[in-house]
């Protein structure tokens, strides 16, 4: 394999483990900007103006420590702990829970492909 054909497998390596990453980015972002600038939102178990902005403070923070190497183990918490109370209030209303359950996974699943190294014991 020639040194060209190596660079271009890097970097399509990093793309595709970064992808998952990715979509979950764009799936928690949204989220939590909604959060924040639609704050008085109705029909939720919570219509606590000041709990949508600290769940949107929270997941904003949960995602950019999931963004950095070094914090990802930290983010990837927070955003499975928010994750796992929507699934309970999910299951509370009587929604369906598969789509969060599949979210939560695939959070957890995409911090796995980026460092696996941090989910084994030494």
């Amino acid at each position: 394999m020639t040194e060209q054909q190596s660079g271009i497998k890097k970097i399509l390596s990093k793309i595709l483990i970064w992808l998952p990453s990715i979509a979950i980015i764009l799936f928690y972002i949204p989220n939590a900007l909604d959060k924040l600038v639609n704050h008085a939102q109705t029909g939720k178990v919570v219509e606590s103006t000041a709990v949508m902005i600290t769940a949107g403070a929270f997941i904003l923070t949960g995602t950019a420590l999931f963004l950095y190497n070094k914090t990802m183990l930290i983010g990837t918490s927070i955003l499975v702990l928010y994750m796992a109370f929507i699934v309970l209030i999910h299951i509370y209303k009587g929604k369906p829970v598969e789509i969060v359950i599949l979210i939560l996974m695939a959070t957890i699943f995409a911090s796995y492909i980026r460092k696996p190294d941090i989910f084994h014991r030494n």
